[in-house]
């Protein structure tokens, strides 16, 4: 299984040389580094354990100062990988389920343990690019798996006080759906 590894900060140049540093300093691969909001640079990379450990530890040097929050995923699901990059479409909506964060490490945490709850699949997760800094995880499946995998994704967030929002819609308005996707 793949591993994740997630850094933010505070400082967009600290941020694109930190991610310099950990792509040299391992066999890791980029999923992603941008700016965010509010002036905010994130940086995912992914690979073997020890790889991802490695190139934190390297990016996370760089940062100096500017170093908001950092995570690794040991064995973290291969949707939300691709719910990063909305590379996934389900055949079907059927319940909805969106949590919504002040944390954009806290989503990609809120987004693992979702998926990995009940039988969801994940529509995206937006890492606070153009809304504000915030970050929201969207996905789908039946009621009862939608509300086991809100309730799964949101706990460490409601115990750190990152959670701003959750909700469930057991059957959604056809018109909202092109609006999730």
């Amino acid at each position: 299984m793949i591993s994740i590894g997630f850094l933010e900060s505070n400082s967009i140049a600290r941020g694109v040389e930190a991610a310099d540093a950990m792509l040299k300093a391992a066999e890791v691969r980029l999923v992603t580094a941008k700016p965010s909001c509010p002036g905010k640079y994130h940086i995912m990379i992914c690979g073997e354990v020890s790889a991802v450990e490695s190139a934190m530890a390297a990016g996370k040097e760089r940062t100096g100062g500017s170093l908001i929050d950092d995570l690794i995923i040991p064995r973290v699901h291969p949707q939300v990988i691709e719910a990063i990059h909305m590379s996934v479409m389900p055949e079907r909506i059927r319940a909805i389920g969106v949590m919504e964060y002040y944390s954009v490490v806290q989503a990609v945490i809120g987004a693992d343990a979702a998926v990995k709850a009940a039988g969801v699949t994940l529509l995206e997760v937006r890492l606070g690019t153009g809304i504000g800094g915030k970050s929201f995880v969207t996905l789908t499946g039946d009621v009862s798996a939608v509300e086991a995998s809100v309730q799964a994704g949101t706990r460490e967030a409601a115990e750190n006080g990152l959670l701003i929002s959750k909700i469930v819609i057991p059957h959604p308005h056809p018109d909202l759906i092109p609006t999730l996707l």
